[in-house]
């Protein structure tokens, strides 16, 4: 049986610690905000803050870790690792504040094909760490006598993983190849395949997304059941997850604001909004609290 004891930081570590944490809930709102509220510029301009913000974002987690990251029992540190992975995924995201959103003509994707291409390596690096620090998590959880639900979401990963790793290899390399064919060969209209293969494509898209949703939902409802989330937050989870399900396996077809609603919550950086918070909240706790053998 796993017992946990709380740990009473210094006045100066507390404050540390609150300003890690505000700085970390401040990095997808601010990537979101740069990202659509502002033209791209060029990589000059932004590569150079964004190693800066690395650092920083490493440092803050560092600091909210705490005491998580010296603990040696084997809970404590594959919670506080999960967290860590869990939160990777904006640390690569963040990137695209100074990229913007992916263009929306074949001409303007061209003209940035190596952006777009380091756009969903990126992506593909943080969907790596998510399931990565969703195997950590199910270790942990079934250690501190929780395997239903963690099970459950480590499966869902599971089924996510590989659909999304054929999405992003889709945007990365086959569309930037497509497009470039199709403005060598002048022709007007696209070939016949393209859209019954982008039409496949959307809907492997959809479903891997509903499956990461699912995922986050059934890891609140373990984490809840083990004491470590409260019944409040995981309600907003369980609440989040639906609608995101819901909304992302809607058709193209379907009118506004439904359309632009499960377009939002399709785009491959917005399911892992909701492990970012997870990981947040496990490394506040992690940082409180040992939990013994």
């Amino acid at each position: 049986m796993l017992s946990r004891s709380t740990l009473t930081p210094t006045p100066s570590t507390r404050f540390a610690r609150h300003l890690s944490r505000l700085y970390l809930i401040l990095v997808p709102i601010a990537t979101v905000l740069l990202a659509f509220g502002l033209e791209p510029v060029n990589y000059r301009w932004y590569v150079p803050p964004w190693l800066i913000h690395v650092c920083l974002m490493g440092l803050a987690a560092r600091q909210l870790g705490g005491q998580g990251f010296r603990k040696q029992d084997v809970a404590s540190k594959r919670l506080v690792w999960s967290a860590v992975l869990l939160l990777a995924p904006w640390l690569f995201i963040s990137l695209f504040a100074g990229m913007g959103p992916p263009p929306d003509s074949v001409e303007g994707w061209l003209a940035t094909v190596t952006e777009q291409q380091v756009r969903y390596a990126m992506l593909t690096g943080a969907g790596v760490c998510v399931a990565g620090g969703i195997t950590l998590l199910q270790d942990a959880l079934r250690q501190l006598g929780e395997p239903l639900w963690a099970r459950l979401g480590g499966m869902l990963i599971q089924l996510a993983l590989p659909l999304f790793l054929l999405n992003m290899a889709f945007w990365r390399s086959f569309l930037p190849e497509a497009f470039g064919q199709f403005v060598a060969s002048g022709v007007a209209t696209r070939p016949g395949w393209y859209a019954p293969l982008r039409s496949l494509f959307a809907w492997i898209s959809a479903v891997e997304v509903g499956l990461t949703y699912l995922a986050t939902a059934a890891f609140a409802v373990a984490l809840r059941s083990c004491g470590w989330f409260r019944p409040f937050p995981t309600r907003l989870y369980l609440i989040f997850s639906t609608v995101g399900v819901l909304l992302a396996v809607l058709p193209p077809s379907v009118p506004e604001p439904w359309a632009t609603a499960s377009f939002a919550v399709s785009i491959p950086a917005m399911p892992f909004l909701m492990p970012y918070s997870m990981g947040l909240q496990l490394l506040w706790r992690a940082g409180n609290t040992r939990v013994d053998a």
